[in-house]
């Protein structure tokens, strides 16, 4: 069950990586007895610096590509299942150029790469598959000409910048080093951001789909994956306490300057503008960058937060976006909690449900930690309100004690 789990994220991680400088085709049938190949690439706007940015993997990408990821190694009857994948490809572009009265240049056709985590030399030499060192880096074989098709070994290539995103598709200890060596990259790097939003949901789909079925090699897959999670919110609170700064400054000099006048006109004006500037701003500034600060974490977290739920859900449902605003309002460290919470949950219905439930529990608990074991009930009732009751009563709540909450949220629904 865990191959399927994995061989889905590298579908889709290649997808991510590729798309902006051609067509990827996921799970594309060909003809004869049907079968499916993993990744159809083909390139549209050769982006030099995309390319470059991409390395090892720009480079098989600068060409139209079969690309068949394993996450074990693969065996010789499944090497040539992909060679007659490849063939079947030949065979209709041929038959279409026919049909056409066009040629067909050697160029026009696809190249096969193999990608597994390793390949013994015995594999190897039973396909003929020699290296190309004056053109490739070590790890990678190519068969005859003719067939246009290469094994590239993930873990025997070099542990460079121009590898890290097929690192990033080997197993164990190299995965993991290539999973580390992404906190090198700047948080907002594009192609750092798309890699960890795939890594984070391969996380979640091994600890929710399997976890019974979860070995020593997946467990420290999953630890490996949650630094870099981690990592990333701070980014976000860093931004949200700078942009908060500004505003303070902003609302801190506005407000003194104010303030300053005013109290300068009172008192005289020499003494005044001297005595009440200078306090003014002392006071302005002071509570300007305090209200600033808090406006600005509160805000950038509400957006934090919306952001990564429509990642993960979708549009989002009218009581989500109810109980957004006073979520903002939690604790740095209460809202990496929840945010590592929902980064738990499966990418379905049932885990949007569950997200919905985890937003209510905290906008509860932020008014009241004395619900005890009648959370549970609360969030039902509090959850069975209509969207218009929903936000009446969310606008009410810091008003209302422990005793109105469990008046209101603690009977059990008939």
């Amino acid at each position: 069950m865990t191959r399927f789990i994995h061989d889905r994220f590298a579908k889709e991680y290649l997808e991510e990586l590729l798309s902006p400088i051609g067509t990827v085709n996921i799970g594309r049938d060909v003809t004869s007895e049907v079968r499916e190949i993993d990744v159809y690439f083909t390139p549209i706007t050769l982006n030099p610096e995309y390319l470059k940015t991409l390395g090892l993997l720009g480079k098989i990408a600068s060409t139209t590509a079969i690309i068949e990821p394993f996450r074990n190694p693969a065996n010789v009857s499944e090497i040539c299942s992909c060679l007659g994948k490849l063939l079947d490809v030949r065979g209709e572009l041929e038959r279409q150029s026919r049909r056409e009265n066009t040629r067909l240049d050697d160029s026009q056709l696809p190249k096969l790469w193999i990608l597994m985590p390793t390949a013994s030399k015995a594999l190897v030499d039973s396909f003929n598959a020699k290296p190309d060192t004056e053109n490739w880096m070590e790890g990678i074989y190519f068969f005859g000409e003719s067939l246009r098709t290469a094994i590239v070994a993930i873990h025997q290539l070099p542990e460079t910048p121009e590898t890290l995103w097929l690192r990033i598709l080997g197993k164990g200890k190299v995965q993991q080093r290539a999973i580390a060596q992404l906190s090198a990259l700047a948080t907002d790097d594009p192609l750092r951001m798309i890699a960890l939003e795939l890594l984070y949901r391969l996380q979640s789909n091994l600890v929710t789909d399997i976890p019974q079925e979860l070995g020593p090699e997946e467990r420290e897959l999953i630890m490996a994956i949650a630094p870099l999670f981690q990592q990333q919110i701070e980014a976000a609170q860093q931004k949200a306490r700078q942009e908060g700064l500004e505003r303070g400054l902003e609302q801190g000099l506005e407000r003194g300057l104010e303030q300053g006048l005013e109290r300068g006109l009172e008192r005289g004006l020499e003494q005044g503008l001297e005595q009440g500037l200078e306090r003014g701003l002392e006071r302005g500034l002071e509570q300007g960058l305090e209200q600033g600060l808090e406006r600005g974490r509160q805000e950038q977290q509400r957006l934090i937060l919306e952001n990564f739920l429509q990642v993960r859900f979708g549009e989002l449902s009218p009581k989500m976006t109810v109980v957004l605003a006073p979520i903002s309002k939690l604790s740095a460290t209460d809202f990496t909690v929840l945010l590592l919470a929902i980064s738990m949950l499966t990418v379905d219905e049932s885990g949007r449900e569950s997200a919905v439930k985890l937003l209510a529990e905290s906008v509860l608990k932020m008014s009241s930690n004395e619900l005890g074991d009648l959370l549970p009930i609360a969030v039902t009732n509090l959850l069975a309100l209509s969207v218009a009751e929903l936000a009446l009563f969310v606008e009410r709540l810091p008003g209302l004690s422990a005793d109105e909450l469990r008046e209101r949220l603690g009977k059990t629904p008939d």
